[in-house]
């Protein structure tokens, strides 16, 4: 069994930074690919960006390129949400996500296997 435990949301002003920040306590984190979905009130859920379970390939939504980073820990076992240049579109409900597979969590379906409990980011203008 794999949990999540996110931290790391909360109020930004437009243009400022955030990091959200998810670990995995237990040993399988090496083996994951890890994700950040979000989901804006009355939305549906989606990728913001996602990277292979050794770091070597990573995507990005193309509303976030050049925006947001996400860097993998494994040492740590620990995946990151760097988040840059924030804008009001960004508030949303944050969910960190793993999956054995990185296609799979770029496929959009099935949903991956193992879910964050979701942080809040708002960004005020």
């Amino acid at each position: 069994q794999v949990r999540l435990v996110e931290s790391g949301g909360g109020l930004a002003q437009d243009g400022e930074s955030l990091t959200l920040s998810c670990a995995e306590p237990g040993r399988a984190f090496p083996l994951y690919a890890m994700a950040w979905f979000r989901q804006a009130p009355g939305a549906e859920r989606h990728l913001v960006a996602a990277i292979s379970s050794s770091g070597g390939r990573t995507v990005y939504a193309d509303s976030v390129k050049g925006r947001f980073t996400i860097p993998k820990d494994n040492a740590k076992n620990t995946v990151y949400l760097q988040m840059n240049s924030l804008k009001p579109e960004d508030t949303a409900v944050y969910y960190c996500a793993a999956d054995r597979s990185i296609i799979k969590i770029t496929a959009g379906q099935p949903k991956p296997d193992y879910w964050g409990q979701g942080t809040q980011v708002t960004v005020s203008s």
